[in-house]
This record gives structure tokens, sequence and C-alpha cells, in this order.
């Protein structure tokens, strides 16, 4: 059985390594096996400051926030929201992860709990 030889690389090849992670749809795993390495070499590469780019210099100038917006769920019918008391309230709901859901003011329970189902599922 032949022994294998260890391979150097050097920063350059490295950082090039690390880059190619980073083009979108492409993984890990696909850059390893391109260079017949193992993922978790590159994964502790990508821990590394050195070589691993900052995620500014990935995502260029052309990365954006996008926006959303929350529609009422098509299969429920809309309910009238009224207000139950007209102070305003607070509630804090405990998440599974240690993730805390704070709701201040008025709101609709109804729209609360279709959030909440949604979070969950």
């Amino acid at each position: 059985m032949a022994r294998r030889k260890r391979r150097t690389w050097s920063d350059e090849e490295k950082i090039s390594i690390c880059l190619q992670t980073k083009a979108p749809g492409v993984s890990v795993s696909q850059v390893a096996r391109r260079y017949a390495m193992s993922g978790n070499q590159i994964f502790n590469w990508l821990k590394d400051t050195r070589f691993s780019p900052p995620v500014a210099e990935v995502a260029g100038e052309d990365a954006v926030f996008l926006p959303i917006t929350v529609s009422p769920d098509p299969l429920e019918p809309a309910a009238e929201y009224t207000p139950v008391s007209t102070a305003p309230s607070r509630l804090e709901i405990a998440l599974n992860g240690g993730h805390r859901l704070s709701v201040e003011g008025h709101f609709d329970g109804d729209a609360l709990a279709r959030l909440l189902k949604g979070l969950i599922s």
C-alpha cells in the first residue's frame, strides 16, 4: 500500500480555494472534490481570517436587502380587528432555541397566532 505524500498549499492557493466556496450554488464538498482534498480542511481554512474573504468582499456592491410583505393567510377568512382595551399591552413568548418574541402595543391575537403557527411549522 502506497503512502500518501502530505501536500502543502500556499496562502494564495488557500485564499483562492476559500473564495471558490463563496460562489453562488457552489458547496464546500464540490470544491474539495475538485482539489482531491477533505472538506474539513477547507472548513478549517474558512475559519482562519487570513484565508476566508470578508462577507462584504464576497457579496459585492450589488447585495441588497429585499423588501417583504406580509399578507393574510388566504385559507382563513379575514377578521376585523377590534382592540379589547385601549391601553397598550406587552406580550413576551419564549420560543425554542432560546429565542424570544416580544410584541408591544395593540395587536391582533389571531394574526399573532397565525405568525406563531408559521414559525413553529
